[in-house]
């Protein structure tokens, strides 16, 4: 069983479910997660996209859906064909509750992609060490978070080292968008999430308009994530606002923000893709004002983009909740634009970025912890004794 509620959790998982049947074809995957992981042959029992919901008012909205979701989850588990391992990635107020019945089933949990507890609630440690057999890290930094507590801890690197391609000439991409060359694109990345469409979409268009106002020779440049319906997003934009809509069927996120100047983004896993393309960008993060008012009070690291974690430092500026506002959005994007050597200076910044993610092979890694896990249950189910 495979269990995430995010597009760039169904992304991990497709890789992890290709990287384990290379080495063992006699594997079979079913659970939660979307089209790419469908795509490799995993029964997705149900879809990811029911269950990614951003912040703790809109997870109470959207209880009964992931309630139902739990309790069917739950029932395999205790059931007479439980999983011979379960594997969870990301999406941990969920995740860690079904690896409590996992463990309870005697189903050995692998966790990838862990709980940021460095960046709240580092209480979760201990807890996550008594509901998990092992933990597949992703960032240099988390095996030491774990070191007194039992539970197999392995850095494997980071899983978007396995995916991102760089062999795509920039002026190809433009083409192939029938964008001129020379013509300046903003890149407006408006996340995977129903709430990131919610409380952050909006913002975005009004930034879009304020930059076109000022700019009228910019086009701009909108990725659909999968599991989106494309329409929901086109029809928020102005249709004298020149923008193009790219889905992930048809142009890689790596691919849109290469063919990008400047890019505004919601925060997340998207702030590390595009840092590894060296696009300069500006991250902004709203919620719902309760939400916020709860989630400040828990968050213990000093930025909220990946990309600048990652770097230790403010590579981009980040606009949160009451500064994330168009005409803040639009000044950054246009000096982005406009001011060589400050994105000159933000470019080499997200450089290093790559190299402290660590080294290709992640899904490989987590794929062996994997076996060797399902192998350990079929050598208990060949005992005599």
């Amino acid at each position: 069983m495979i269990v995430t509620g995010e597009a760039s959790g169904d992304l991990h998982g497709a890789k992890l479910i290709k990287a384990t049947r290379t080495m063992n074809g006699d594997v079979d995957f079913f659970g939660v997660g979307g089209p790419r992981m469908s795509a490799e042959g995993c029964d997705i029992l149900i879809p990811g996209e029911d269950l990614a919901v951003m912040g703790l008012v809109e997870v109470l909205g959207h209880f009964p859906v992931i309630w139902k979701a739990f309790q069917r989850l739950k029932r395999i588990l205790h059931g007479d064909q439980r999983p011979d391992a379960l594997v969870l990635i990301d999406f941990p107020e969920f995740n860690l509750r079904l690896a409590k019945q996992a463990q309870r089933a005697g189903v050995p949990v692998l966790y990838y992609v862990s709980p940021q507890v460095w960046a709240w609630r580092r209480g979760r440690v201990k807890k996550i060490a008594q509901v998990v057999d092992r933990l597949a890290a992703i960032f240099p930094f988390e095996p030491e978070l774990y070191q007194d507590q039992d539970i197999q801890v392995e850095y494997v690197g980071h899983p978007l080292l396995d995916e991102v391609d760089s062999s795509q000439e920039r002026s190809d991409i433009l083409e192939r968008l029938e964008i001129l060359p020379g013509t300046k694109v903003v890149g407006l990345f408006p996340g995977s999430r129903q709430t990131e469409l919610k409380y952050m979409l909006e913002t975005l268009v009004a930034a879009g308009r304020l930059i076109h106002a000022r700019r009228p020779d910019i086009r701009f440049l909108v990725p659909i994530a999968a599991g989106l319906q494309p329409e929901a997003i086109r029809t928020r934009f102005p249709k004298d606002l020149p923008v193009d809509f790219v889905s992930s069927d048809e142009m890689s996120i790596y691919a849109t923000a290469r063919a990008c100047d400047a890019i505004l983004t919601v925060s997340g896993t998207v702030t590390l893709q595009i840092a590894l393309t060296g696009t300069p960008m500006a991250i902004l993060y709203k919620l719902s004002p309760l939400s916020y008012a709860i989630g400040k009070h828990l968050v213990c690291v000093e930025h909220i983009g990946l990309a600048n974690i990652v770097a230790g430092k403010g590579v981009v500026r980040e606009f949160i909740q009451d500064d994330a506002t168009p005409e803040n959005l639009a000044t950054e994007a246009l000096m982005l634009i406009e001011d060589e050597e400050y994105a000159k200076g933000i470019r080499e910044e997200l450089a290093s970025v790559q190299h402290r993610l660590g080294q290709p092979g992640c899904s490989e890694r987590v794929a062996r912890m994997l076996l060797e896990m399902t192998s350990s249950v079929a050598e208990k189910k060949n005992d005599p004794r």
